[in-house]
């Protein structure tokens, strides 16, 4: 039998409008009630009537989400983190992949999404002629990724601090040869890799370290250009005794790289990553967490706020906190060799 919404009331402990608003992501919940309901839902198999919701209120229940790259590990769980709640709310999702410049180009140009959905959910940052095309869909909009922007909520962290603290983790430490693994051949208009690296330099000439951009490779945000950027800066005249990596995956191949090489973590090179990949505790990664999952269920909860009261005031960017976790990765350079 399917679950009705007072079946995930009585398990949840709370009553049904309750439960209406949790999963319609309205205020008047709290985090943890709202997880408790969502879980619930799912365990239930629950989700809200469609058909008699769409009559009364005129909607598809569709949300359209635009990515560069579904593949990649960080807008995959964003997009999984966003599906969830969309989908315990009653919304599908149609996705569109745009991962080429012509697919791009082709989307914003048609606007396919078009009477089709009710608001959309964009992990790329589009540019002024895109901003204005997704605007004029007249629906609610919401992001993950870049800053603040006229007509969008944006869902974010601070990339330059969240560098910043890696970075100057490894001079605290008494690093002064550190390189840089960036992602700066990325999606199109992607800010991340510039932040990042704005703060590696910052940091640097904070310590009086002078930047030697032998130092820096670009590792494309994946594992493999992880790995093919630390070989880079190991054949560099003087190596780095630390390096780093702008996203987990990429401080997850420099470490491949390092172990091919036959050297030592933390002993001959220490490296920290960013972002708290989902094994980089199993590796014992140092690194920057941000709550990847968190970013995409916050950006979907606003967007079904904001369709559910669309007269309200909705915040233009919101901020998800970010930290430092240490872990065996990174230790002091040895006293021997250039530093």
């Amino acid at each position: 039998m399917t679950a009705s919404i007072n079946d995930v009331a009585r398990a949840a402990g709370v009553s049904a409008s309750t439960v209406s608003r949790a999963l319609r992501g309205r205020t008047g919940v709290s985090d943890e009630v709202r997880d408790r309901i969502a879980a619930v839902a799912a365990q239930l198999g629950y989700t809200a009537s469609r058909s008699a919701s769409s009559l009364a209120s005129g909607r598809t229940f569709t949300i359209g989400v635009v990515v560069p790259y579904v593949g990649r590990w960080f807008f995959g769980t964003v997009l999984d983190a966003a599906e969830q709640v969309f989908s315990a709310a009653g919304y599908d999702v149609l996705l569109y992949n745009l991962g080429t410049p012509e697919t791009r180009k082709r989307f914003f140009t048609k606007l396919p999404v078009r009477k089709r959905v009710d608001a959309v959910l964009s992990l790329l940052i589009p540019d002024e002629g895109e901003s204005a095309a997704l605007r004029s869909l007249g629906v609610p909009l919401a992001s993950t990724v870049g800053g603040a922007r006229p007509g969008f909520t944006v869902v974010g962290i601070d990339d330059r601090l969240g560098a910043e603290s890696a970075v100057r983790h490894l001079v605290n430490i008494g690093h002064r040869r550190i390189g840089m693994i960036s992602g700066s051949s990325g999606p199109l208009h992607w800010t991340t890799p510039i932040e990042r690296r704005r703060a590696y330099l910052d940091v640097l000439a904070e310590a009086g370290i002078e930047h030697d951009p032998t130092l820096e490779a670009d590792g494309d945000y994946t594992l493999e250009g992880g790995e093919r950027a630390m070989t880079e800066l190991l054949a560099a005249s003087r190596p780095p005794t630390a390096v780093f990596a702008q996203s987990d995956e990429m401080a997850m191949g420099a470490l491949r790289a390092l172990r091919r090489h036959r050297l030592k973590v933390p002993d001959d090179v220490s490296v920290v990553g960013f972002d708290d990949h989902e094994l980089a505790d199993v590796i014992g990664l140092t690194t920057v967490a941000q709550p990847v999952a968190g970013q995409g269920a916050e950006a979907a909860r606003l967007l079904l706020r904001q369709l559910d009261e669309p007269a309200a005031e909705h915040p233009g960017h919101v901020r998800m906190p970010i930290r430092m976790v240490l872990r065996e990765t990174t230790a002091p350079p040895r006293p021997r060799g250039p530093q």
